[in-house]
């Protein structure tokens, strides 16, 4: 039965090669997910469908063990999609089976095939590859020596203007940079490339790499909303739980960072383990230095499985901000002595200093007597005679703009005279593929 609905989707991709509409690829990269265990659980699906197709012109698939030579061999001519197609398969099914090392080895060959394909139609189907490619890497730890290969392959998608391979291996290199903690590397990259319009997995991805990255390098304004981004472009299915769960972990963080608390509802999806990121929010919340070492100190493990560790100590000043902003809230006049105690500060001089810094970062109105030792408040002043408001309800207008014009790019407009189910003229049809290959000599007389 399972070799039956691979075969169907053969008939998919011979119609996406001949009338270049990319809907059937997607059709058939979507029943990819359904394939998956039963593939991974029967060896003999993929040796029957190799067998067929290939016979033993591949030796390499020989060599892996994936071709069953008993079998009847009905070889036909392969397309390009139907070929890279059945080594996405050998791919998903080397790697559900963590035969990691033999998947590498089988990667160097699939990126050989690759090199000598070029048809547009193959676009959707050569990201995925390269997806598992550097998820094999990863899995080695083997992270450099794939650099050179999706820079080179990055120049080759984008001469040929295929981007979803283009945004694919975009991301592909940000993640590497990000586990490698290269993120110089990462910020030439942002700075030198262009993402092109891609499929909103791809670009979720991308946007919460690229919070990740101004994140570390403290633009947390700007990180905030590549993390708002990546989580509305992220697809709402089962599938993409793991990255909602990432990026609102990170937004978060950023948002603490930002001086900000996040909504509690947040923390109340019973799907997503939030218990570290709410103790840590109200110990910055509270300015209870106690909680966030305690917080720290209990939930290391996580923090560090979910690479946040360096954002989340940075917030060890938070805190400290917090809880003078809390006392010169309650206190018209305190000694610094008090405060160290309250705090649990060191010294009555790094105490001086932090409060120094927290008037000079206009996070609390107060004044200090150095010779008597104490801070005195200020009367607050009426918020609403600020440009607080204002720029608040600026970005709140920015985000539903920006919203909107998201949703307004993401319609698609059928043709009025070219209906979906209609057949493509046999001239235009002709045309299209000498575009495709680049051979108008016969159609120029």
């Amino acid at each position: 039965m399972e070799v039956k609905e691979i075969e169907s989707s053969f008939e998919l991709l011979a119609k996406a090669s001949n009338t270049f509409d990319n809907r059937y690829i997607s059709k058939v990269l979507r029943g990819v997910g359904t394939l998956r265990k039963k593939l991974s659980q029967d060896k003999s699906i993929l040796e029957s469908i190799i067998s067929k197709v290939y016979g033993t012109s591949r030796p390499y698939l020989n060599q892996f063990g994936l071709i069953n030579e008993s079998m009847d061999v009905d070889k036909d001519e392969i397309s390009p999609e139907v070929d890279l197609y059945i080594h996405l398969l050998v791919q998903i099914y080397y790697l559900d089976n963590k035969q990691y090392d033999e998947l590498n080895s089988f990667n160097d060959e699939v990126i050989k095939l690759m090199q000598v394909y070029n048809r547009r139609t193959l676009d959707l189907i050569q990201a995925k590859i390269w997806f598992y490619i550097s998820r094999t890497k990863e899995l080695i730890d083997d992270l450099l020596t794939i650099r050179p290969v999706l820079t080179t392959f990055l120049k080759i998608s984008s001469l040929r203007h295929d981007n979803e391979t283009m945004g694919c291996i975009i991301t592909l290199l940000l993640r590497n940079y990000i586990l490698t903690k290269d993120i110089n590397q990462a910020i030439n990259l942002i700075e030198k490339i262009q993402f092109p319009e891609c499929s909103n997995s791809v670009s979720c991805r991308y946007y919460y790499y690229l919070a990740k990255i101004h994140a570390i390098q403290l633009n947390y304004s700007i990180a905030n909303e590549y993390c708002i981004t990546a989580i509305r472009k992220s697809p709402q299915t089962k599938l993409s739980l793991g990255f909602l769960q990432s990026a609102t972990k990170l937004n978060i963080i950023i948002e603490l960072l930002m001086g900000d608390i996040p909504e509690l509802k947040i923390f109340k999806t019973n799907q997503w383990n939030f218990e570290p990121y709410l103790m840590v929010t109200k110990a910055v919340k509270n300015g209870d230095l106690k909680l966030f070492d305690h917080a720290i100190k209990t939930y290391r493990t996580d923090f560090i499985n979910d690479d946040n560790l360096s954002l989340i100590l940075r917030l060890h000043q938070n805190v400290i901000k917090t809880g003078i902003r809390l006392i010169s809230l309650s206190y018209s006049k305190i000694s610094l002595k008090d405060i160290c105690i309250k705090l649990n500060l060191d010294s009555e001089q790094s105490t001086e200093y932090i409060i120094a810094k927290s008037i000079r970062d206009n996070v609390i109105e107060a004044s200090i007597n150095n010779e008597k030792g104490f801070m005195k408040s200020k009367e607050l002043l009426d918020i609403y005679s600020t440009k607080l408001p204002q720029s608040e309800f600026d970005s709140r207008i920015n985000f539903c703009l920006e919203l909107y014009n998201d949703l307004v790019k993401s319609m698609r407009y059928p043709s009025e005279n070219l209906k979906v189910n209609e057949e493509i003229d046999d001239d235009e049809l002709e045309l299209i593929k000498a575009l495709q290959d680049g051979d108008l000599d016969g159609l120029m007389d």
